[in-house]
């Protein structure tokens, strides 16, 4: 069965990314470093057409994340470029063959034409909102997995419409004090979470959880 699900780097202190988000730091400050225990891995660096690397504990997580995955959903920050209207030579961070591999539906409030990319991905851009961007992705998808990539406040959004099913939150030993905080201004529509596995690696812990619809 389907399922609308994300994966993703938090510190101890709750957020995603740090303070201070640029185009010369998309992560803010401190925030890249959440991620060390990913980039040493030899799965990673292989999506991102490196060699060498480790294999441990978080080698299978890694490699779960993408798994039965038929098209992603991500903000407007993720895919990066700016604020306001699209500048037409950014086409994100990841070069001419983005890690994905399958239809991208970008979250924008600027209308953008879908941008085509070497490997499988295609970036569609949505301007009417996250539940068309995730009846599009469905569709795309063709009954495989609905990954959220991100960020923080795209996340909190679904997590708020109550629309995901799966959580897998990697905990990284640091505080970063401030930035964009997941499970931020949720309300009164704070997930009830089934903890479903407990993944102990070097630098990071990985916590998989069931979204229940009990109040």
């Amino acid at each position: 069965m389907s399922k609308v699900k994300f994966s993703v780097t938090m510190s101890l202190d709750g957020y995603m990314a740090g303070p201070n988000q640029s185009l010369e730091e998309p992560l803010g400050v401190g925030g890249m470093a959440l991620h060390d225990w990913a980039f040493e891995l030899a799965g990673f660096r292989e999506m991102h057409g490196m060699e060498g690397g480790v294999v441990n504990a978080s080698s299978a997580v890694q490699k779960e994340m993408f798994e039965n995955v038929g098209a992603v959903i991500m903000g407007r920050n993720m895919f990066g470029g700016g604020p306001g209207p699209w500048k037409s030579d950014w086409k994100g961070w990841w070069g001419e063959n983005p890690p994905y591999h399958v239809p991208v539906f970008v979250l924008t409030h600027h209308q953008r034409d879908t941008l085509p990319m070497e490997g499988g991905t295609t970036f569609h851009f949505v301007t009417d909102g996250i539940e068309s961007a995730l009846r599009q992705a469905k569709e795309a998808a063709a009954g495989k997995d609905i990954l959220i990539g991100g960020g923080a406040e795209t996340i909190n959004q679904y997590l708020a419409a109550a629309l995901v099913d799966e959580i897998n939150i990697s905990i990284a030993p640091r505080f970063l004090g401030g930035g964009a905080r997941l499970f931020d201004n949720l309300g009164a529509s704070l997930p009830h979470l089934e903890q479903t596995r407990v993944v102990d690696a070097p630098g990071v812990v990985h916590v998989r959880y069931r979204v229940s619809r009990k109040n």
